[in-house]
C-alpha cells in the first residue's frame, strides 16, 4: 500500500457535468474525438504506429477498445499498430474535474494512458514547456500501481505521485481514475480516494524569464486516450509471448465549476 496519506475523498460539490462520452454507439463519434496518426518511434522510442483503423479502435459493448496488433514481417521482426484519440479543438477545458472508468491491458511493454495536453501547444512553447497532465498511467507488468504526473519546464521537470492497491490489480476489473485540475493545484484520485497533489511547477526555459505562475497550467487542455507499446519507461514486450490485450474505456467525463 502506498505510504501517501489519504487526505480527503473526491467531492463533486460545486461541479457540473459539462461533457461525457459513454461509448454507447457502435463507432467512435468523430464530432467528439480526433484520431491521431503517428509513425513508430515518434516519442519515447515506442514501437507502435498509431493508425486510424477499426482493427485498433472499436466501440462496442458500451466501451471504447484500443487494441494493439502485432504483425510478423518477412525479415522476422515485428511491427505494431495501436490507437490514440483526443478531443483537441472539440472539447477543451481550462480547469475542471476529469475522470475515466476503465480497465488496462496486461502485458510487459503496454502503457495505457488517460491524460491531457494544451489546446495550443505553442502558447508557452513546445513540450515540455507547454505542460502535460497525466491523469493515469499504468505499466502493463506492474498492474497494481497507478501513476499521476505533470511535465513542465525546460530543462524538463516532472512531479509524480503513485498509488498501489492493497489487493487486486487494474487489469482484472474496472476502476475510476480522476484528476482535479485547478488554478494553482492539481489532485489525483483512484476510485474516489485521494492519493497525490502538487502545486509545484513553473514555466521557464534557458535564457528567458519565467512566465508568471500558474503557467503553463492556466490554459485550455484536451483529453487524450492511447495505448503505447514499448518505450523508454515501460520497457518492451516479449515478442514471442505478445498477446493483443485491449485497453477498455467505459466512459470519460468532464466537470467544471458551477458559475
Amino acid at each position: 500500500m502506498s505510504d501517501v496519506k489519504r487526505l480527503n475523498d473526491l467531492s463533486y460539490e460545486g461541479y457540473e457535468l459539462v461533457w461525457m462520452d459513454d461509448f454507447d454507439g457502435d463507432t467512435l463519434n468523430r464530432e467528439d474525438w480526433n484520431v491521431e496518426l503517428h509513425e513508430p518511434g515518434w516519442v519515447n522510442k515506442e514501437l507502435q504506429e498509431y493508425v486510424d483503423s477499426t482493427d485498433n479502435i472499436q466501440v462496442k459493448d458500451s466501451n471504447l477498445y484500443l487494441i494493439p496488433i502485432q504483425t510478423r514481417k518477412e525479415d522476422g521482426t515485428y511491427y505494431y499498430t495501436s490507437g490514440r484519440v483526443n478531443t483537441q479543438g472539440k472539447h477543451d477545458f481550462k480547469y475542471g474535474l476529469f475522470e475515466a472508468r476503465l480497465r488496462v491491458p496486461r502485458g510487459k511493454g503496454y502503457l495505457p494512458a488517460f491524460w491531457m495536453m494544451p489546446l495550443d501547444e505553442d502558447y508557452y512553447g513546445q513540450w515540455p514547456k507547454c505542460g502535460e497532465i497525466d491523469c493515469m498511467e499504468i505499466l502493463g507488468d506492474k498492474l497494481d500501481t497507478v501513476h499521476g504526473t505533470i511535465h513542465f519546464g525546460e530543462p524538463h521537470e516532472q512531479r509524480q505521485g503513485s498509488w498501489t492497491l492493497e489487493e487486486g490489480n487494474f487489469a482484472d476489473e474496472y476502476h475510476l481514475f480522476s484528476c482535479e485540475y485547478m488554478e494553482g493545484c492539481i489532485k489525483w484520485y483512484v476510485d474516489g480516494h485521494f492519493y497525490y497533489e502538487t502545486s509545484d511547477w513553473f514555466s521557464a526555459w534557458p535564457g528567458k524569464d519565467k512566465v508568471p505562475y500558474p503557467a503553463p497550467f492556466n490554459q485550455p487542455f484536451h483529453i487524450i486516450l492511447n495505448l503505447a507499446v514499448g518505450g523508454e519507461w515501460v520497457g518492451y514486450p516479449e515478442d514471442e509471448t505478445f498477446e493483443a490485450n485491449p485497453y477498455m474505456i467505459d466512459y470519460v467525463k468532464a466537470y467544471q465549476r458551477i458559475k
